[in-house]
């Protein structure tokens, strides 16, 4: 197969290819497509909310008829909440991390000619196209977007006349995410199956790289938790089309009495987080796997724990799939089962604590090269921390009371989750760019774009808790009919400029990206010294990965500096391929 070079034209190459590689390219471009889109929107409704009264014809020029002059009026605030919410957590980080590098690393890194099916990889990629595609479109229809929240609990989702983003756009939202979630099962049970049948002569489970397992188990999860979402997304549509009432129950509207009675919107709560808390780590945990690899690489040293930490991916799996109730703590449920809710959540800290101390060891004393890769990658460790820490507050159904649907919620999953699982994405396009498109990214333009990220990003994030300590409620569109809070909208200002700044970085990395494709430095066989077996391939991509036959495993794959009783490197430099055998008398790691 590795000797068969059938003739491709530009169609099957580029556009319906089912090489893993070039289906990894897709899902990254057509994610950060996404995200501009969804970044741009959160700029949008942060001028909204830092100068409320104030007309911008950047507004008028972009929303149209849903302002009136250059002023964001409510109804479409809620929809560029909505959508922003969406995009970033299922079209970018989701798609964008495991679609891209599970895509990339799965066969080369287990040493495989291509995922198992690409048939049924090219089919993933197109309906997670289909499904970007619907979701753009929804933005256009006369009654303007989904509003009801990312999260979409009825009943302002599940009837088309309680407000005008309840239409036409709510039901191409639900459209957009049935798609979705094929798209993602599809390419779930082919990581699956790749990584359990497909692995090289050697590549036994514990030699592994720890991206492996992250995407592994991450697709496990994807297969246990999104059908559940799609069962909501079912039903809701059932009781939006077919006069159901599975989430309804004595509603009126305009003093009009409905027909619906007998559902419960805490139903479809309890499916969405079934979904919505296990999402965190399907985001997370390929990010986390992305910063074990790199930072092994780059501080020259062999990971700490790796049982420790394939360990902890297990627990944080399992644990993800049982906490999804500390999101419904205000919702009338019962004292009792809120306290298993909050044993279970706070339990999850043990396994996260793993990593990140494991993350702490490996850099501790090691030679670190500080590139932008590595740069990412701590600074993943940083918000993973200080996000997790806050947690323990939301964990806890006392304390959750207090700051629930304030924006001490919004810091802590977009510290927790957004910014995390973004700069584990960053880390792996930065680190694997070389691999993806046989060039280098610019490292001055990556340190730009690392520090001016960073800094925004605590500068958006952090004083945010503050401001829902004080109790300013989420997706508010304008908070000045509240006196109470006039002394926090100078802090709103300052974050909303940090966010300006923090989304004009981004440019950098958009600019640095697109150029480096064609004119960035021509990248060597194994720039960074690494052990695993994606850099044991050909600069140039060929059909079935490496010529010839599949190289075999011999070791783990993270043999640095390994030392004799001497001090001495074991084979003369401080790395030592997977591919290499072991000599005389040298123990396996």
């Amino acid at each position: 197969m590795s000797d068969h070079h059938h003739k491709e034209t530009f169609v099957t190459k580029y556009i319906f290819s089912q090489d893993h590689k070039m289906i990894s390219k897709q899902f990254l471009i057509t994610g950060i497509f996404m995200g501009i889109i969804g970044g741009f929107m959160s700029m949008l409704f942060r001028l909204q909310i830092a100068w409320p009264d104030t007309s911008f014809s950047i507004v008028e020029a972009f929303l149209g008829s849903h302002q009136t002059d250059g002023i964001m009026n409510p109804d479409m605030y809620l929809a560029l909440v909505t959508i922003h919410g969406t995009i970033m957590v299922f079209f970018v980080l989701t798609a964008g991390l495991s679609g891209t590098f599970s895509n990339l690393l799965i066969p080369l890194q287990i040493g495989a000619r291509d995922m198992a099916s690409g048939f049924l990889n090219m089919v993933s990629y197109w309906l997670f196209f289909l499904s970007s595609v619907i979701m753009i479109i929804s933005l256009f229809v006369e009654a303007g977007p989904a509003s009801a929240g990312w999260t979409i609990y009825p009943p302002l989702s599940a009837l088309p006349q309680a407000i005008p983003g309840s239409g036409t756009g709510m039901t191409l939202w639900l459209v957009s995410m049935a798609i979705f979630i094929a798209s993602s099962l599809i390419g779930s049970l082919n990581y699956i199956v790749t990584v359990l049948n497909l692995r090289t002569k050697g590549m036994k489970m514990t030699r592994l790289p720890l991206t492996m397992w992250a995407f592994f188990i991450t697709a496990i999860i994807g297969v246990i938790s999104f059908p559940v979402l799609l069962s909501a997304a079912l039903l809701l549509i059932f009781d939006r089309s077919f006069g159901t009432s599975f989430y309804l129950s004595d509603i009126f509207i305009s003093g009009e009495v409905l027909h619906y009675q007998g559902g419960s919107p805490v139903l479809f709560e309890h499916l969405f987080w079934f979904l919505g808390h296990p999402e965190v780590y399907i985001i997370l945990l390929p990010a986390l796997g992305i910063s074990s690899e790199v930072i092994s690489t780059n501080a020259r040293k062999p990971i700490f724990g790796y049982r420790a930490m394939v360990g902890s991916i297990m627990a944080i799996a399992f644990l993800s799939t049982i906490v999804w109730g500390h999101h419904m703590f205000v919702s009338g449920m019962n004292p009792f089962l809120g306290s298993v809710f909050t044993f279970t959540t706070v339990l999850i800290a043990i396994p996260s604590a793993v990593k990140a101390f494991n993350y702490v060891t490996t850099l501790w004393k090691g030679n670190l090269q500080l590139n932008p890769a590595m740069l990412f990658s701590i600074g993943l460790v940083s918000t993973f921390v200080t996000g997790g820490l806050t947690g323990l507050v939301l964990g806890d159904s006392a304390l959750d009371i207090n700051v629930h649907d304030t924006y001490f919620v919004v810091a802590h999953f977009h510290l927790v989750m957004g910014v995390s699982a973004l700069l584990g994405m960053f880390a792996g396009v930065y680190h694997w760019f070389p691999k993806m498109f046989g060039r280098m990214m610019n490292k001055t333009l990556g340190y730009w774009h690392f520090w001016l990220t960073m800094i925004t990003a605590y500068g958006v994030f952090f004083p945010m808790h503050f401001i829902g300590l004080a109790g300013l409620p989420r997706r508010y569109y304008t908070n000045t009919n509240f006196p109470m809070f006039d002394d926090l909208a100078d802090i709103n200002v300052f974050m909303t400029l940090m966010a300006l700044v923090g989304g004009a970085a981004q440019l950098i990395f958009i600019a640095n990206f697109f150029i480096s494709m064609y004119r960035g430095q021509k990248a060597t066989q194994n720039p960074w010294k690494a052990n695993t077996l994606e850099w044991t391939t050909p600069v140039e991509h060929i059909h079935g990965n490496w010529p010839g036959a599949i190289p075999e495993v011999h070791r783990w794959a993270y043999d640095y500096s390994k030392t004799d009783e001497n001090g001495e490197y074991v084979h003369g430099k401080d790395f030592v391929p997977q591919t290499v055998p072991l000599l005389d008398g040298e123990e396996p790691s």
